[in-house]
């Protein structure tokens, strides 16, 4: 890997044209930026100004490093999930008497994901970001947003949840309703519906600024926290300063468990955020080099006392909407967030804890796709049950044991289309060149004599022996006089050892019903396979062809050379 900052070379072709909109775009992104980032901390439980520093170190170190001239990163609502779960997990592995510090757990994590990051660029993996299918991560948000909602069912009330899971707390709920602060509740679900009415109006000022501008007002005015409502409290003016925290007592298999979590969920999002806007503006997605700017911007959030990150959908959306041109962008609304901190510390004190709340369950419910739920539904029932499973998954188990659940998935839906391979027998057709799956071309009529047999899929051992059936039970009804049978391997990539021994298997068993079994089309690897393992010889080199039309031509000369034989005798 060549070390390179890509802003150098995007500031050669910066114009000074996009400076107003840049600026301006950027003050926007900060707007919606800052509800987002006194929010989303609420889930992992640290303190709120963890969200601001993130919010400010990774936009920089993302402007730096980072190859995307539009993506802007920032807290992630289901990155900020699995992080909670991560950091819960941790705690839940210390003595019960343990000093716990979250914001230093977070932080390490988020070095440890910065360090995956890169590690997985040197390695070139940037793949990886595709390995969680989309129906996949479609369901996995789902789950994880229900489990935010969930997760807000203290902070709208005021009542203290201590059950989790997606049944318990609302039990919980109603046992303890005698407890429920109305005040907070209603100020929490008349936010939540003005968030809402702000959606479906499409105002040009987006949803969370409104209500945070709003509920500050109205804590001003009648006092919410004599009233009893929770409100954010103090929060230090200090901007963010570099530390490197210390994972001294800290299980640190642990922390890169829950760091690999968070970085194969984040960069999965991220990457599919990246491509989606990338459809609009034409640049292109190297996850590779989108590696390094995710491991920059999770590094900087880490030494500057924040957290995870990842690629954000809204402060990107808003920036393209905005006229944004460039990353200079994201360093803008950092400096509107320094600001913020510096001189707005006083506004931010007051704001209520019910109104953070529901901008969170807002967040949560915009992640939930139902547009793409039914469009997975129309495409294919199998993926849209693996969606749900994923999705039950991140609901019942928890978000750490979603995300295995998710992998596992993957791989089972990914062995599913792989065990058994489609199939079909091939002929041809009365005055048409060419070669034609039978079960598809009703006029397709088979040779005489020879069978032609189509895999199309690679042969592993996970498959071996659902091929050996298929082709015996074809063997098997094959008409009387079939004395070739012919396999087209065209579509066979790979091969491995079982796969190998099955071949020869039925080589043998061809050979005891009268029939020669012939090759046609290997793959060089393939054909490397079956040399070593002596399968060509034992087959005959002689019935290794070319391609298709090579092995009717030999099966067409062997009979032929029969018949001149029989007439001879």
């Amino acid at each position: 890997m060549t070390l390179s900052i890509p802003v150098f070379s995007r500031l050669r072709g910066y114009r000074a044209s996009w400076l107003p909109t840049d600026i301006s775009a950027g003050l926007a992104v900060a707007a919606v930026g800052l509800p987002s980032a006194i929010a989303y901390p609420a889930i992992v439980g640290l303190p709120l100004e963890t969200g601001l520093y993130a919010s400010i170190a990774a936009p920089i170190a993302y402007a730096l490093f980072g190859p995307s001239r539009i993506l802007i990163v920032g807290p992630d609502a289901a990155t900020m999930t699995v992080l909670a779960a991560a950091v819960g997990s941790i705690i839940a592995s210390l003595p019960a008497d343990a000093s716990v510090d979250r914001t230093t757990i977070a932080s390490l994590i988020a070095l440890c994901v910065g360090g995956i990051c890169l590690a997985a660029r040197l390695l070139r993996l940037g793949v990886v970001a595709t390995f969680l299918s989309r129906p996949i991560l479609v369901g996995f948000f789902a789950g994880v947003s229900i489990s935010i909602i969930v997760g807000q069912i203290g902070r709208l009330t005021g009542v203290k949840i201590q059950s989790e899971g997606l049944v318990a707390p609302f039990l919980e709920l109603i046992s303890e309703s005698a407890a429920i602060h109305w005040p907070t509740l209603l100020l929490g679900l008349s936010m939540f519906i003005l968030l809402q009415v702000v959606r479906v109006s499409r105002l040009p000022v987006p949803g969370p600024v409104i209500v945070v501008v709003v509920s500050a007002i109205l804590s001003v005015l009648l006092n919410f926290q004599q009233m009893g409502i929770a409100v954010v409290g103090d929060i230090p003016f200090a901007l963010p300063s570099f530390s490197i925290p210390f994972a001294a007592g800290l299980p640190l298999d642990q922390i890169v468990l829950g760091a690999a979590a968070v970085f194969l969920v984040s960069l999965g999002s991220g990457i599919v955020a990246a491509r989606s806007f990338a459809s609009r503006t034409g640049e292109q997605v190297d996850a590779n080099q989108e590696l390094v700017g995710l491991g920059a911007g999770n590094i900087a959030a880490g030494l500057f006392g924040g957290f995870p990150i990842s690629a954000s959908d809204s402060r990107t959306a808003i920036s393209l909407s905005a006229g944004g041109k460039s990353q200079v962008v994201g360093v803008v609304s950092a400096a509107a967030l320094i600001a913020t901190l510096l001189y707005f510390n006083d506004a931010l004190r007051i704001l209520p804890i019910p109104t953070l709340g529901a901008i969170l369950v807002a967040a949560a419910i915009s992640l939930i796709d139902i547009a793409e739920l039914r469009h997975i539904w129309r495409i294919s029932r199998a993926e849209f049950v693996f969606a749900l499973i994923t999705m039950w998954g991140a609901i019942s188990f928890g978000v750490l044991a979603g995300v295995v659940i998710a992998i596992a998935a993957t791989l089972v839906h990914l062995i599913s289309k792989m065990m058994f391979p489609r199939d079909a027998l091939l002929g041809r057709i009365d005055g048409r060149d060419g070669i034609y799956k039978l079960h598809r071309f009703a006029e397709a009529r088979p040779i005489p004599g020879f069978a032609l047999y189509m895999i199309q899929g690679s042969l592993l051992f996970f498959n071996a022996d659902y091929v050996r059936e298929r082709i015996q039970t074809i063997a098997a009804g094959l008409p009387a006089g079939t004395s070739w049978f012919v396999l087209d391997a065209s579509a066979i990539a790979q091969i491995d050892s079982s796969a190998v021994a099955m071949l020869d298997d039925i080589r043998a068993d061809l050979a005891a019903d009268g029939m020669t079994l012939g090759i046609a089309e290997l793959h060089a690897e393939v054909k490397t396979m079956l040399e070593r393992s002596g399968v060509i010889e034992r087959i005959g080199p002689q019935y290794v062809f070319e391609d298709v039309e090579d092995a009717i031509r030999g099966f067409s000369a062997e009979q032929n050379g029969l018949s001149r034989g029989n007439r001879a005798d």
